[in-house]
């Protein structure tokens, strides 16, 4: 199972859940204070901006982003709970989580993952180009990004709350 929430509602989140593994991205890793519950090692800091295309002074979502997060998914055993955050739960956690849904379930339906992801957090917001990359890595042809399309943009507000994704 995989929850996505974010950083103000990250210890919560994982001592509520029991949690193992921890998957931060976000421009500030270094203010992430890693549960103490959780190994150091069942932990990746992912440092990007929560942004769209390549902008000066900024760090865009990039491929090698991308790679990290998928290795670090295959890596983890789903004995527990893993913890995806951002720095508000809305739109590089939820883009990092569909991603690792997709590449859990390869022959699920992406349109079904997005529409999971939409009921149990009608204001999820995934970075598009995080799933546009993250299409890619996985080999989905573009049915990731088209199920974002019809998943919607999510309701105007400032930070998300946790929600869970069901991965079987």
């Amino acid at each position: 199972m995989i929850h996505v929430c974010s950083l103000a509602d990250l210890h919560a989140t994982v001592k509520d859940t029991g949690a193992s593994h921890v998957l931060t991205v976000m421009a500030n890793v270094a203010q992430v204070q890693r549960p103490a519950s959780v190994l150091e090692a069942n932990h990746l800091r992912v440092q990007m901006d929560d942004i769209t295309e390549h902008t000066e002074g900024f760090v865009a979502p990039n491929a090698a982003h991308v790679a990290q997060v998928l290795d670090f998914i295959r890596g983890w055993d789903r004995a527990a709970p893993l913890v995806v955050h951002c720095y508000a739960g809305i739109s590089r956690s939820t883009a990092s989580a569909f991603a690792a849904a997709c590449m859990l379930n390869p022959g699920r339906d992406e349109r079904d993952i997005a529409q999971k992801i939409r009921a149990a957090s009608p204001i999820a917001q995934p970075n598009r180009l995080l799933v546009t990359l993250a299409d890619r890595a996985l080999g989905r042809d573009g049915r990731m990004v088209r199920a974002l399309d019809e998943m919607g943009p999510g309701s105007m507000t400032v930070i998300g709350r946790p929600f869970r994704i069901d991965i079987e």
